[in-house]
Formats: structure tokens, sequence, C-alpha cells
């Protein structure tokens, strides 16, 4: 794991327990898969942006990049970035804890590591029935579910 961003370890001091427990129950449900490897870089925005621009051809910061491994020998299946700011913002906007939404963030990015897409309805579906058992294994309710409506 690379932490570039300080405002990680700032925000989580845990922040290294997080990420990898994330990664390797998304590992750990996926026995069938060879390899291991994973590179998880914390950076801030404008590191995510620059990457999203040179790979994606999108100029702008995205909350995960996942970039998979072709086969190689060594077991490595891929690598992550997570932009900081972008992830904040985004468990503010949706009323959760930072903790919660990055290892959400992080189990999305390894199984676009395995194969996993949401391009259609159908793949989005599959994606998230996934992401939910993972999260629930890790005491973390569902990210897709509606936040529940203020009294009154």
């Amino acid at each position: 794991m690379e932490i570039e961003d300080e405002a990680w370890t700032k925000a989580e001091p845990e922040i290294e327990a997080l990420v990898w427990r994330a990664a390797q129950a998304v590992l750990d449900a996926h026995e069938d898969i060879e390899g291991n490897g994973i590179v998880i870089l914390l950076a801030d925005d404008d590191s995510v942006q620059t990457l999203n621009r040179d790979f994606r051809q999108k100029d702008y910061a995205t909350n995960v990049l996942s970039f998979p491994s072709p086969p190689n020998p060594e077991g490595q299946i891929g690598d992550i970035a997570l932009a900081f700011g972008v992830c904040r913002r985004e468990a503010i906007e949706q009323g959760k804890p930072l903790a919660h939404h990055l290892q959400h963030l992080v189990a999305h990015g390894v199984l676009h590591l395995l194969g996993y897409d949401h391009q259609d309805d159908v793949e989005a579906e599959a994606m998230e029935t996934f992401e939910r058992e993972i999260l629930a294994g890790l005491d973390i309710p569902d990210p897709y579910a509606e936040p529940p409506f203020p009294e009154g």
C-alpha cells in the first residue's frame, strides 16, 4: 500500500487495516482466483485526476480507479487508486462514515480487478449484490440502500 496523501491517515488512523480487510474479504470470497497481489494507492484528487486523464481520457478526479494486470507469474492482479477528497465528499453527502465508504470502494475496485463491471443493468446488479454480501461480512450497512427519511 502506498499512502501518498497523509489526509487519509489523519482522517482514519487505522487506514491500512481498513483497506486490507476490505480487499482480503473480496479475495477470500474468490478462492478460484490465482494470485492476490494488489497495490493500493491512497492519493489526493489531483493524482487520481491525472491517472484518470492519462489512462481513461477523462479529465476529472473520481473516487476509485482500477488497473487490472495481465496474467503474470508474480500473482499480481492489479492496482487501485483512491482520491481522498472525492471519497470524503461522497461519504459526507451520503451520510456515511468515511471508513465504510472507503471499504466499499476498495471492495468495488478489487471486484473490477477480478473482472466484474457495471456497464449494463445485469452486470451492475451482479456486482452490487456481491458488494452488499462482502460489506455485510464487514458489518457495513448496504451502501445502495436509500437513507431513511427524517421523521417530522
